[in-house]
């Protein structure tokens, strides 16, 4: 007989010259990032000089569908079925570690991607980012979505729902040499309904688990990325932004002193 590990997360009811910058701030990691680099032979950026590079959760994942576009604008990869086929390939090597052990195929299954998966991943984006705005509350949410939020009930329910579509079990394991371990076995063939429990079950565990308090919308102006602090100094995602973010305040300051 078949167990579900599925679990539940509910949140209570209560609840002009810009100035130099600092190349020293940490950054987050997108897997569009990673695979420029692993083309380029590089490792990726390092600024804390400790050698690994800063890779993301699932969950940010999904919720950095939603970024600026560079030119000023907002890009949504999942805004067409091609966007989304591109970022399920991107994905790929991410998604498969994340899906319970078993046969998975994320390649595969982001050439065979359908308008029908391309809006559940949107509804389930949805669920992820508005849980998100509320995670980093008192601060302000991602300004790309903030007044179209879905209410707490519907995005838990949404959330939960996914979770559920992939029944698992502990298996137990214990090789001659070593300690006994447990992996976690599918009992849903159906590779869609894995993806999506799979990215329903990483933003649980980390609207749960204690990165959620390094949780943060980037307040640099037309960034409208969430992600992991790093440090008490960090303000921005990214350099880029930050330089931004000073720019903005060095032509604020000078107005404020020609007036």
């Amino acid at each position: 007989m078949w167990a579900s590990n599925n679990v539940i997360v509910r949140f209570p009811s209560s609840g002009g010259t810009p100035p130099p910058c600092d190349l020293t701030e940490n950054f987050a990691v997108s897997v569009r990032d990673l695979r420029v680099w692993r083309r380029e032979g590089s490792r990726g950026p390092d600024p804390a000089g400790k050698g690994a590079v800063m890779e993301r959760g699932l969950a940010l994942e999904l919720a950095s569908t939603i970024r600026h576009d560079g030119d000023g604008g907002v890009a949504d990869d999942l805004d067409t079925l091609d966007g989304t086929k591109r970022w399920l390939a991107e994905a790929a090597p991410v998604l498969a570690e994340h899906v319970t052990v078993g046969v998975f195929d994320a390649e595969r299954l982001a050439r065979e991607a359908d308008e029908e998966l391309r809006l559940a991943l949107v509804a389930l984006r949805e669920a992820v980012r508005a849980l998100f705005a509320r995670a980093v509350r008192p601060g302000p949410p991602s300004p790309a979505d903030a007044q179209r939020l879905l209410p707490l009930d519907e995005a838990l329910s949404r959330i939960n729902a996914a979770a559920a579509l992939e029944p698992v079990t502990p298996v137990l394991e214990w090789e001659v040499e070593g300690p006994p371990a447990v992996r976690q076995q599918s009992a849903h063939p159906a590779p869609r309904e894995r993806l999506l429990a799979a990215l329903a079950r990483a933003s649980v565990g980390f609207l749960t688990g204690p990165e959620r308090e390094r949780l943060r919308a980037c307040t640099a102006p037309r960034c409208v990325r969430y992600f992991l602090k790093s440090h008490g100094r960090q303000e921005w995602c990214k350099p880029s932004c930050g330089n931004r973010a000073r720019a903005a305040r060095h032509y604020r300051r000078q107005r404020s002193a020609d007036d």
